[in-house]
């Protein structure tokens, strides 16, 4: 293992941020969501920041593995299910200085469908931790549980592969997360029907897209309209494409913003891509992250500049927050 890495090469902290909970979410499993955040927290860690990351995957938690940590005794659920009070009993560290883990559930059944208040007091028990950033992993698909998750973040980072189902199933994640944080904006019963025909994908209705949703909604009612816009002003995404293998790939990072801000009226801020990479797969093989087994390999290059533009992103955000 790189000793080096262990220490950080990057040397003193960075300006400092506010604490911050940044969430990483897709649309589908297998587009490196694990990989993004373990390496985003250890080049976090390297600049000096004390960085939490939390496997919020319920179903197949491996963050432990990617760090190459043995499984956990406690995870999760005991902090979901009451069991443990604190987050922080749930810190496990890792190989890499200033770099926590809490592992996610061993059991999804129990706390499938947390409900909504449930799930803001994990997010409260998350900012008492001694951290600067609180990474999360998120499961894959668009179960209530991830949505609500990646809606309480502070920056929300979407991954993607060049792969027409990764890209059609992120295009289902942006909106799904966009009219889920529209729903609970509102307690109008009749605009929240209106919302829930634009999820439909079988309505003949002619709400298709946000800009349709907003429209109508100021046609009925223009207090909710002037709401809902400023919910659709304010919700900024973050996007990664991982797996590049050619250099035409890494356009569909742009070509998503244009759709997301043409159709959607959606914020979307393209942070960089990742090239496909042989020393991926024989990190994992090893269970050393990547960044420690070949510090010098291309991804490596990739990821600076990618936590490098989520830092611009994440402080302007939070000046204008």
């Amino acid at each position: 293992m790189n000793l080096h890495a262990l220490k950080g090469p990057l040397g003193g902290k960075s300006p400092q941020v506010p604490k911050q909970i940044w969430a990483i979410g897709g649309g589908k499993g297998g587009i490196g969501k694990t990989l993004i955040t373990t390496s985003m927290g250890i080049h976090l860690s390297w600049r000096g920041y004390r960085v939490v990351l939390i496997d919020m995957d319920l179903g197949g938690a491996n963050a432990h593995t990617v760090l190459g940590v043995n499984p956990p005794t406690h995870s999760l659920g005991d902090l979901a299910n009451g069991k443990i009070q604190n987050a922080r009993d749930l810190i496990m560290p890792t190989p890499v200085r200033n770099l926590s883990l809490i592992s996610g559930a061993a059991d999804p059944s129990g706390i499938a469908n947390l409900p909504t208040l449930q799930k803001a007091r994990m997010i409260r028990k998350f900012k008492e931790l001694e951290a600067d950033f609180i990474l999360l992993d998120l499961g894959a698909g668009t179960t209530y549980n991830t949505l609500d998750f990646f809606l309480m973040a502070d920056t929300k980072v979407i991954a993607v592969t060049p792969e027409p189902t990764a890209i059609e199933n992120v295009y289902r994640f942006i909106k799904a997360s966009f009219y889920r944080m529209l729903r609970s904006s509102t307690s109008s019963p009749y605009i929240r029907q209106l919302i829930e025909t634009a999820v439909d994908q079988k309505s003949s209705e002619a709400i298709r897209s946000p800009r349709d949703l907003i429209r109508e909604v100021y046609r009925l009612s223009p207090a909710d309209g002037e709401i809902l816009a400023k919910k659709l002003h304010e919700f900024n995404l973050a996007l990664i494409v991982n797996q590049v293998r050619l250099h035409a790939e890494s356009d569909i990072g742009p070509s998503i913003q244009t759709v997301c801000r043409q159709y959607f009226g959606i914020s979307v801020d393209y942070m960089g891509y990742l090239p496909y990479d042989n020393s991926v797969w024989q990190a994992i093989r090893k269970r050393i992250p990547v960044l420690l087994d070949a510090p010098n390999s291309p991804i490596a290059t990739h990821f600076e500049t990618i936590v490098r533009n989520l830092l611009r992103t994440s402080r302007k955000e939070a000046n204008h927050g």
